[in-house]
């Protein structure tokens, strides 16, 4: 994170049903190649410009008094990705956390971080449990770090683990209800998303918090990820402000 003086909240009214600022505010972060292309840019510079938006991003859901952001950093398939990308989105990684994990700590921001950590180098699992065991005690905004993450995944890695409580005789089936799987995903303790951004126009969630986002908001907005700033954010919660979020039942508007 910058050394930018902390501006003032930005005032923003409740929503006509009476709901304030979201708890969790979940991004999808997209459009960094296409943010370089159109500036005849490398990749690798969205890539770098793109932590900076993460900072304003912080920063933002922090003045506002959001109590959970949660970014998609890297997915389970971007493995896929050329591999000297790859080397340096993990690069970004070290770097992001060498250089802002004490300014996040001094700011009483807790870090997890949720996705699989099996197979990953020693020093990026290093460098993971670092920002979650030197911040596990602050109580501001949570930043969750979704890397190496994938929905399905989650879910998949969790049914497995019921599966063998059950084996185990610990568990009985009919004790498995939504409470029990969601006690045992990745965001376990952490609210589900009540509004989910994605940048950079595309309309789908590519695999993000499959099971925690059923009933969220979603805003589709369509800057380039590295061109997020406050105003953007604030457009986001703006149109989230706009929704009547019903979870199945009756209108809260309905009169």
């Amino acid at each position: 994170m910058s050394g930018e003086a902390k501006k003032s909240a930005p005032s923003l009214a409740c929503n006509e049903a009476g709901e304030g600022m979201p708890t969790h505010v979940a991004i999808i972060m997209d459009g960094n190649g296409r943010w370089a292309a159109q500036r005849g840019l490398p990749r690798f510079e969205g890539h770098r410009k793109g932590i900076d938006a993460i900072r304003r991003a912080v920063r933002t859901a922090t003045d506002l008094g959001i109590r959970f952001l949660t970014v998609y950093s890297f997915s389970a398939e971007n493995w896929r990705r050329p591999a000297d990308e790859v080397s340096y989105l993990m690069g970004l990684l070290k770097r992001f956390v060498r250089h802002d994990l004490a300014e996040l700590h001094a700011n009483n921001i807790r870090v997890r971080i949720i996705g699989e950590r099996e197979g990953l180098a020693s020093d990026i699992r290093m460098l993971l449990d670092e920002a979650e065991q030197l911040t596990r005690s602050n109580t501001g905004l949570t930043l969750v770090i979704a890397f190496n993450y994938g929905g399905r995944q989650e879910i998949v890695s969790a049914i497995r683990a019921l599966a063998v409580k059950v084996k185990a005789g610990t568990l009985d089936p009919s004790e498995i209800d939504m409470n029990t799987v969601g006690a045992t995903l990745d965001t376990h303790g952490i609210p589900d998303p009540d509004l989910v951004i994605r940048t950079s126009g595309e309309q789908r969630v590519s695999n993000f918090l499959t099971w925690q986002t059923a009933y969220s908001e979603f805003v589709f907005l369509p800057c380039f990820w590295p061109d997020f700033d406050e105003t953007a954010f604030q457009s986001a919660i703006a149109e989230y402000y706009r929704r009547d979020r019903r979870f199945g039942g009756l209108s809260a508007r309905a009169g």
